[in-house]
């Protein structure tokens, strides 16, 4: 009785009065044929000198339109057989295929897509509160979202299409129907009880939501992304705590992670007090020693972190051995930094030149970075006046050798891979592996599914607008601040387990249950507590693990529930 009245109730929208009107109008005209059928089926009959009644030519024409046949009543004559074929034909097609195609789209695909649309929920309940308010799902906000449910954080994904929110509702996410420009949207999103909202929108519509919210609630971090850098303004105007330029932090971050030939650490990310930097030792006296070897945490006053080296993260171990591929995770103050600089680094060497393929936003913000650092650079970019400011372009395919050739690629230090189409990026990659072997390549992902294609490719590190834009965002939070090494593995922090207190802090054991690597403990003011081998039982201490998304889940299964 419900299915009925809802089925009842889904016709009286005008478009499905229109509808039923379709489907009536060919009732109407199988009803015509019918009493057309039957009539001559009685003029038939007279010439043949046999009379039958009206309800008997109604039940022939119904029976053989029907294609029952039941073979009571048949013609004798030529014309009367050839009538009969007429009125199977006609009858098999209008009974069995117009008039099901028609009821199925214009009565039940409508009630279906009207139940599927009322599935979909129109607030969050009351008692979830804390949550992440996500007002688009992109490969940004995936992620965070992916974050978020590792670390047991509520969202809400708020979408204007009532089939959209029902599609995600399937698909696993916590999902409500409302206009974005709507004042009662986020009333019933709770952001009043929200930690974040998140705006991915393009620019204009990322101001429209901001402005809404800050209606409601004055308080709650709004985070946005931006298309342009005149937007940022307008957005902060608008409400937003914090503007993120995707191309800006992508090619920022692409920037930092180009090692040089210098053996300089660059600084990649932060916790509190704690910079963390990588930093290839590129003096050839010291390749080939050992970590016990180098004395860094003494010499300098930093932790070795983690040991990376083609594309695998390593704990560190006093004798691990330093190779040309060898990339050190250092954690530790701007002063040990400066004073590992002053010992490993080779002063006087200049930096060598580095190529980046694509002039778009991504190649282009890389490029002021490098500028802005003293790199000598040099943009290979198809389109002419694309690039402008003080840097060298080579106009051209990218993929043709003689561009690259002319770019410097025999003599640059690296090569970073900015376009926005994962298929060149894997073929650049390739094609610069091949040609040196020995060169540094960072490349861009524009999905997450050709990351590990990226790094078979031979791409040194890979990075791309989720990772960098979700770990942006979710730091604003401020529940465990995490910083990107490359695409799927990250230093987080995370308070230390009862279970792990007095254990060491290297244990193989947790590497090998979970394939997370401890590799530092921090006091109650973020700050690396250098010096101690074990996981000390002090109130406010944090642990910083590098390891990929599933590695994390495991971790926090394990040890952190």
């Amino acid at each position: 009785m419900k299915g009925l009245a809802a089925l009842l109730s889904s016709l009286t929208a005008p478009l499905r009065q229109w509808n039923v009107r379709v489907v009536a109008w060919m009732f109407l005209g199988l009803a015509a044929m019918v009493a057309a059928y039957s009539a001559i089926f009685h003029q038939i009959m007279a010439i043949e000198g046999r009379v039958f009644s009206w309800a008997t030519s109604i039940y022939w024409t119904l029976t053989t339109m029907s294609t029952l046949g039941f073979g009571d009543i048949t013609f004798e004559s030529d014309g009367g057989r050839l009538f009969s074929v007429l009125v199977l034909v006609s009858g098999a097609l209008y009974i069995l295929v117009l008039l099901p195609f028609a009821i199925i789209q214009f009565i039940f695909s409508p009630w279906m897509d009207q139940r599927e649309q009322a599935r979909a929920p129109r607030r969050v309940p009351d008692d979830v509160s804390g949550h992440i308010v996500v007002t688009r799902l992109d490969s940004v906000t995936q992620a965070l979202i992916a974050r978020a449910r590792r670390s047991k954080v509520p969202h809400v994904v708020i979408a204007t299409d009532p089939k959209d929110a029902a599609q995600l509702q399937d698909a696993g996410y916590r999902a409500m129907v409302g206009p974005l420009d709507d004042p009662n949207t986020y009333r019933n999103a709770g952001v009043e009880r929200a930690s974040l909202v998140a705006a991915t929108h393009a620019d204009t519509t990322n101001t429209n939501i901001a402005f809404t919210v800050r209606e409601i609630n004055h308080d709650v971090p709004i985070s946005a992304t931006a298309d342009s850098s005149a937007s940022v303004d307008v957005l902060e105007l608008a409400g937003c705590d914090q503007v993120i330029e995707l191309a800006t932090l992508l090619g920022a971050a692409m920037a930092r992670r180009v090692l040089g030939t210098a053996g300089r650490a660059h600084v990649v990310g932060e916790f509190g007090s704690i910079r963390i930097a990588e930093a290839r030792v590129n003096d050839n006296s010291n390749r080939g020693r050992t970590l016990r070897e180098l004395g860094i945490d003494e010499r300098c006053g930093l932790t070795v972190l983690a040991v990376y080296e083609d594309g695998q993260v390593q704990a560190p171990h006093p004798g691990t051995p330093i190779s040309n591929n060898t990339v050190l995770i250092l954690g530790g103050g701007d002063e040990g930094l400066a004073a590992y600089d002053q010992s490993f680094s080779v002063t006087r060497k200049a930096e060598e030149s580095v190529v980046v393929l694509g002039g778009g936003r991504v190649g282009r913000a890389a490029a002021r970075v490098l500028a802005e650092s003293g790199v000598p650079h040099t943009i290979v970019e198809r389109e002419e006046g694309r690039v402008t400011g003080d840097h060298r372009v080579v106009h051209g395919d990218a993929a043709e050798l003689q561009n690259l050739q002319a770019a410097g690629l025999d003599d640059a230090t690296a090569i970073l891979v900015t376009t926005h189409e994962d298929d060149m990026n894997v073929y650049l990659t390739l094609y610069c592996r091949r040609l040196r072997p020995d060169v540094q390549i960072i490349a861009r992902a524009v999905h997450e599914r050709n990351v590990t294609t990226l790094h078979r490719a031979g791409a040194d590190s890979v990075l791309s607008y989720a990772a960098m834009g979700a770990t942006s965002i979710w730091n604003t939070l401020g529940l465990d601040h995490r910083v990107v090494l490359t695409e799927g593995i990250e230093i987080f922090a995370v308070p230390v387990p009862n279970q792990l207190i007095g254990r060491p802090i290297n244990d193989p054991k947790v590497a090998r249950e979970t394939g997370c690597h401890i590799v530092a403990v921090t006091d109650n003011e973020e700050r690396a507590i250098i010096g101690t081998a074990e996981i000390p039982a002090i109130p406010g201490t944090h642990l910083l693990v590098i390891g990929d998304r599933h590695d994390e889940s495991l971790f926090r299964e394990r040890y952190w529930k």
